[in-house]
């Protein structure tokens, strides 16, 4: 009997350029060998409209739907603001793509729903999802809502007070639907338990699947051109260059580590020098490109050359929730990675073997340097080695259709009996 799964997400999943995008894409592709697919999602970039024939081979059916641009949706996100109501829903709500998902699931079409992040999560509540029960697995990623308590705490007022308030009601939100889907996952183990202390009425509900790494993709032994002019020692940080987190990191690398690193020469006399890939630099990065031995690429066609030429890819991030792509991307590449404790977070891997992990400018600047000058010769090798033994995408993912089905061991224990990924409620029938 064929089985239909609908698969909601935020943006369009391929291609995938993009931490979110990479997680939801290899998910899509593992689901749809074995159900069939019909996908829905918002577009934001029409450049990525060129790829659609990628998802249409891959789906059953593909329903997507243009989004407003970043300010259109900021002003009806507003405009929608009730009380009680996260800005989240009115950002990325869109009515004809919400009634196509309802209608089907009224009508009894899918046997199972994945929804990826929270904010997608309205689309499949309700009593239309419920009538026919099929399973339903929300996978939040991060925990969202402290992402913007995040931001609040390093606010001035009046962001402050509207970053505190989106935390606030968008835990709601998170903890209302984690309530009614029957699975809720998460990227790693330590989101899961962050949740479920927010929600300890979710947490028999909760589990984790790892990210997983293209290896094939990611290979060190291809022979890319050097895209570093000069010479110099080149440092990286790779990401889209529009999101807070990243530019809050290569500000505060740019301010506080960079001018401890230039301050005295390498061994043989040589100057490091900063560069930031990624597409969309805001205002703030574009201005680091003033500085001395910082260069901002803005967005580039392949950053693998970008990282296998550089001494060293650092992740200095001091906002961070889940698995970063980007250390587990250099580590696949065989790069040495220099991460803080907040990048390193749910990496499979043994500090000081196969990464090196650094709290605050200091230690940063000191384990940046230890690399350049050479201390370090089989971390990068040792780095491959340990994405490749913790962050299979075969692996992670190989759960996910027992749980979709209802059936099945739980998809992930959790260390010391804190809490698992279990079976559903008692009293849940699976539709057949």
């Amino acid at each position: 009997m064929t089985r239909r799964l609908l698969f909601l997400a935020h943006r369009i999943p391929y291609p995938p350029d993009k931490g979110e995008k990479i997680r939801a894409w290899h998910i899509l592709e593992h689901l749809a060998r074995s159900w069939q697919v019909e996908a829905g999602f918002l577009v934001d970039d029409r450049a990525d409209l060129a790829h659609l024939p990628v998802l249409e081979r891959s789906c059953a059916a593909v329903e997507w739907r243009p989004v407003l641009s970043r300010w259109g949706k900021a002003a009806r996100a507003l405009l929608r603001t009730r009380p009680g109501r996260p800005l989240t829903l009115g950002w990325f709500h869109e009515p004809s793509l919400f009634r196509w998902a309802q209608r089907g699931l009224g009508e009894g079409r899918y046997d199972a729903v994945f929804v990826y992040s929270s904010a997608m999560a309205p689309y499949a509540m309700g009593p239309a999802a419920q009538r026919h029960r099929p399973v339903r697995v929300l996978d939040m990623v991060d925990v969202d809502s402290e992402k913007w308590r995040a931001y609040a705490a390093s606010a001035k007022p009046p962001m402050r007070q509207v970053w505190a308030r989106e935390a606030r009601t968008l835990l709601d939100l998170e903890r209302r639907a984690a309530k009614e889907f029957e699975r809720t996952i998460f990227v790693s183990a330590e989101e899961a338990r962050h949740f479920a202390a927010l929600a300890p009425d979710c947490a028999d509900r909760l589990g984790f699947v790892d990210n997983g790494v293209d290896l094939a993709r990611l290979d060190p032994a291809v022979d890319y051109p050097n895209p570093y002019p000069g010479g110099a020692p080149a440092i990286v940080f790779v990401g889209t260059m529009g999101y807070r987190p990243n530019v809050d990191a290569v500000v505060w690398f740019t301010d506080h580590v960079l001018p401890l690193l230039r301050a005295t020469p390498l061994a043989g006399g040589a100057l490091p020098e900063f560069h930031i890939v990624g597409a969309n630099p805001s205002a703030a990065v574009q201005a680091l490109a003033q500085r001395p031995g910082v260069h901002v690429t803005g967005g580039v066609p392949d950053v693998r050359p970008y990282v296998i030429h550089a001494g060293v890819s650092v992740a200095p991030l001091r906002i961070a929730r889940g698995i970063q792509n980007k250390v587990l991307e250099a580590m696949a590449l065989a790069r040495p990675v220099v991460a803080s404790p907040q990048a390193f977070e749910g990496v499979r891997a043994t500090p000081g073997r196969d990464l090196l992990v650094a709290d605050g400018a200091a230690e940063m600047a000191a384990r940046v340097r230890e690399v350049l000058e050479g201390r370090h010769p089989g971390l990068g090798v040792a780095a491959r080695a340990a994405v490749a033994a913790g962050h299979d995408w075969n692996a992670a993912l190989r759960g996910l259709d027992a749980m979709l089905a209802g059936e099945g061991p739980p998809v992930a224990m959790l260390e010391a009996g804190a809490m698992t990924a279990c079976l559903p409620p008692s009293g849940y029938a699976r539709r057949r």
